[in-house]
């Protein structure tokens, strides 16, 4: 008898802990949700989906933003074994800067393995079906390296491209070259010869591209 009641108590303290695990994920991802949409499916077009982005990714992505400072971000990253696998690559933005602060390292653990677990979003829009054919060349050519399966996959730390918003891609291919995001030092070599090659409407054509994928 007392076997079976220390096996009920014990499977009522498991459920207690998941539940509480569970509400805290949940309260921490509804932070995200006025901008970046339920389970990360962004709604509006100067905003990333983060669903199915590599956790490593994000956790950069929201390091840099926490961290502006690179000496700052470079030290966060060597101080967690978790972090061994992010790029110390500096991102500008007010208002992400903002919010990432409020955020401890763990919290940010949290959210990172949360939106890397969700499904990939396709943000329906319109796009030009010759410019998305000249993007899939540009594609194959410059970026399947790192973003795999036309964009739908990528490496560790890159994004994942296809079914972000055009005017999201677009922007943040403008902050890379201007400097107010920085790029890992591959990217840049062939972002620059790809435009030293076909201009800069040939991000467009990527926008495009990545743009007409179905779901």
């Amino acid at each position: 008898m007392r076997i079976i009641m220390w096996i009920i108590l014990l499977t009522i303290t498991l459920a207690i802990f998941a539940s509480k695990a569970h509400s805290r994920v949940t309260m921490l991802a509804d932070n995200c949700v006025a901008c970046h949409g339920e389970n990360g499916q962004s709604l509006g077009p100067a905003i990333p989906n983060l669903g199915g982005m590599s956790q490593t990714y994000l956790l950069g992505a929201m390091l840099a933003y926490k961290y502006e400072d690179s000496n700052k971000l470079i030290a966060a990253i060597k101080s967690d074994s978790d972090f061994k696998d992010v790029k110390p690559l500096i991102r500008n933005s007010t208002v992400m800067a903002r919010i990432a602060k409020g955020y401890t390292d763990s919290e940010i653990k949290v959210l990172a393995n949360y939106f890397s677990g969700q499904k990939l979003f396709i943000a329906q829009q319109d796009v030009s079906l010759s410019l998305a054919s000249d993007g899939r060349k540009l594609h194959e050519k410059y970026c399947a390296s790192c973003h795999k399966n036309n964009g739908e996959s990528s490496n560790v730390d890159a994004g994942v491209l296809v079914g972000q918003w055009k005017s999201y891609f677009l922007r943040t291919m403008s902050d890379y070259l201007d400097g107010s995001r920085e790029m890992p030092r591959a990217m840049e070599v062939l972002v620059n010869d790809m435009i030293a090659a076909s201009g800069v409407e040939s991000l467009k054509q990527l926008a495009n591209y990545y743009a007409s994928a179905t779901p």
